[in-house]
This record gives structure tokens, C-alpha cells and sequence, in this order.
């Protein structure tokens, strides 16, 4: 199948070697399917295995996002058997992708781009074998389908709303890695900031992230709440009023020092709205830079599972106009936000999907 990428899609990712999958796996199936590759007959059995990149499946961010597009999957189409397997470091990523060509899984997907130097060195052996993979795309590996995102749409719409709302003057972002699904998100931040900035004659400041430089400030950790409060504690007391984390479970370290400050900071969340994936922070979610992983993995397992092959050329390339990517409604701060500037946010999307506004990052798949 090659998916129509101007259509929305309707719903939305592992540890050890053989024996550690096995015993890692999430709602794992007692049958074993018959038959690999890209498709199987429609009715027959589809094992749909998943191997998260660190953080788990329950991180809020990205890894339960996949997850949800398993289930989602196994809703549009009965024959799907989702599994999952947990990597608690980047050393169990090949051994549970070894572990599921083992298993004859019909489908592997590996989450995260982290991942691409374990997934296009397993794929390039099993070539029988279909993957897929978030956030990142195999070069040379037609058994890979890739999901990626222009989240810098996105994040640019969140950096003129953190700009529009800020009272301080001051908003901040910060990464749990500097790798290219990061530092996309704050490159569009960072512009959103800016093109406020002009249009509106203001000297909003952007903490934590210079795009021309591409330099900033990393947890180096996807896990760490500690170090995400650390960080966040710091941008405030350089006076951030909205923080934009990109760091998974780190960013709920962020939300917290939010939640104590009695409304003073705000959170701009990324990849699941926020206030569907950490409800116990809704309050300070201003709103989220989603990444509608869930809606891309439901697809391509369900498109799998129904026989349709997968093709790693074009893949799938989340956009704000197929809403790929898009910010999460505004829950709590529905009435906090200005009129005019919620006008504005919906005005600049309509630019950006007619390119009339541009949104530029080197880390960017587009």
C-alpha cells in the first residue's frame, strides 16, 4: 500500500534475546502466525510485534502512542495479534528484533530513531521480514516502512502560541537527546517565537534552544523526572513562563515544578495530548505538540494485516495538513487563551498548509 498522505487516517511502539522477549512480552498470544513478510491473507492471523525504544510502554509520549496504534489496529482488523517487548537500553534493541524474526512476527516495528542502526542491520539479514519504524527511515531496506513527522509544523504553531500567552517575555524548551526527532520540535518552537516576534514587533525570548546553532540545553534522558525538574526549575528562575519539554518522561518533572507554581508556568507538552496521556497535569498543559504516531502505526498494521503491501517509498510523512501532526486542543486554558490569539493559531496552520508561511529545519524528514 502506499498511503495516501493528504488523507486523514483514523486511529494510533523491546529486551534479550528469544527467551527475554518472550518473557517481556505485553498481551502476548498463545498461537504462533503462520507465515512472515509484508502481507498476510486477509482473516488469517496477523502477529503485530513491537519493540519500545527506553522509557517503556508507559511513558506518555511516544512509545504508548505506538502502542495505542496496535490496539487501534486490532479494532479495524480482528486477525491482529499485538505484542509488545520493553528495551531498558539501547543494547536490547537488536536482540528483541532478532527475538521477533525468531517468532515469525508478520510485522516488527521498532520505535523511535534511535533504533535505525539496529533495525537496517536486522532487516538487511531477515529481508523476508517485514518492519516498520517511527521516526526514522532505512536507507537501501525495502522491508522497512517508515513513519516520520514534520513536527516543526506543529511546534511552530506552539512557539507563537507560548509567545502570544507569555506574560514574562520568556519561554523555554529543552530535549531528553540531541538527536533530529528532538531537535525538530524546538527548531519549529524557536521559529514560532520568532515569527510572533515580527509580526508582532515583540522581543519574545526563546530559553534553552538557539536554532542558528542548533545548541541547547538535554536531559540526556527520556526517564529522568528529576533532572526534567532540574532543568525546568532553572528556566524559570530565568524567567520562562512557558516550557516546551521534549523528553518524554523526563518532560513530567517539568509539569510538576508547573503544578507548584500556582498557575504562574505553563507546559507545552509533545507527541499524546497531554491531557489524555498525564491527566494529574492537565491544569498546567497549555496544550500539545501532537505527533499522531497512534493514527500512522494503526494504518500500516491494519493495511498489513488486510494483505495490502507496505512501501518503504514513500512511507508515511505525518503533516499538519493530513494531520500527521497538530496541537492538541487547548482543555484547561480554553478560556485563559486570548480570542484574537487563537484566531491567529488557526489562521497560521491555514498558511502553513498553503505555504504561505514556511517552516524550515535541518532535522526535518520533509
Amino acid at each position: 500500500m502506499r498511503p495516501v498522505r493528504g488523507k486523514r487516517i483514523v486511529a494510533v511502539l523491546a529486551a534479550g534475546g528469544l527467551a527475554l522477549t518472550a518473557a517481556a512480552c505485553g498481551d502476548a498470544p498463545d498461537e504462533t502466525p503462520s507465515g512472515t513478510g509484508a502481507s498476510s491473507a486477509a482473516g488469517a492471523p496477523y502477529k503485530a510485534c513491537m519493540v519500545t525504544d527506553v522509557g517503556g510502554i508507559d511513558d506518555k509520549s511516544f512509545n504508548a502512542s505506538a502502542w495505542a496504534g496496535m490496539q487501534a489496529a486490532k479494532t479495524a482488523q480482528s486477525n491482529v495479534e499485538p505484542e509488545y517487548s520493553a528495551s531498558t537500553a539501547e543494547a536490547d534493541y537488536e536482540p528483541n528484533l532478532r527475538g521477533y524474526v525468531q517468532k515469525k512476527c508478520n510485522f516488527i516495528l521498532a520505535v523511535g530513531g534511535l533504533m535505525g542502526d539496529a533495525t537496517k542491520k536486522v532487516a538487511t539479514e531477515a529481508t523476508t521480514q517485514q518492519f516498520g519504524i517511527v521516526d526514522a527511515s532505512i536507507e537501501g531496506a525495502t522491508n522497512v516502512y517508515p513513519m516520520q513527522f514534520a513536527t516543526d509544523q506543529a511546534a511552530f504553531l506552539a512557539g507563537y502560541l507560548a509567545a502570544g500567552y507569555s506574560k514574562s517575555g520568556k519561554v523555554g524548551t529543552y530535549g531528553g537527546l540531541k538527536i533530529p526527532p528532538v531537535t525538530v520540535f524546538m527548531d519549529g518552537f524557536a521559529d514560532g517565537v520568532a515569527y510572533f516576534n515580527k509580526q508582532k514587533s515583540k522581543n519574545v525570548q526563546v530559553l534553552g534552544w538557539t536554532k542558528a546553532s542548533q545548541n541547547g540545553t538535554f536531559a540526556e534522558s527520556f526517564t529522568d523526572q528529576n533532572k526534567g525538574k532540574a532543568i525546568a526549575t532553572n528556566l524559570v528562575s530565568q524567567g520562562a513562563d512557558v516550557i516546551m519539554p521534549v523528553a518524554g518522561g523526563t518532560g513530567l518533572g517539568t509539569a510538576e515544578v508547573a503544578k507548584a507554581s500556582g498557575g504562574k508556568v505553563s507546559v507545552v507538552w509533545v507527541d499524546q495530548d497531554g491531557c489524555k496521556s498525564a491527566e494529574q497535569y492537565c491544569d498546567v498543559f497549555l496544550t500539545t505538540v501532537v505527533k499522531n504516531i497512534t493514527d500512522a502505526v494503526e494504518q500500516a498494521v491494519a493495511a498489513g494485516a488486510a494483505g495490502q503491501p507496505l512501501a518503504a517509498d514513500p512511507g508515511y510523512l505525518g503533516t499538519l495538513e493530513n494531520n500527521g501532526v497538530s496541537i492538541a486542543p487547548y482543555n484547561d486554558f480554553d478560556s485563559k487563551v486570548d480570542a484574537g490569539l487563537k484566531g491567529e493559531v488557526d489562521k497560521l496552520k491555514a498558511d502553513i498548509i498553503a505555504g504561505t508561511v514556511k517552516v524550515e529545519s535541518a532535522s526535518s524528514p520533509k
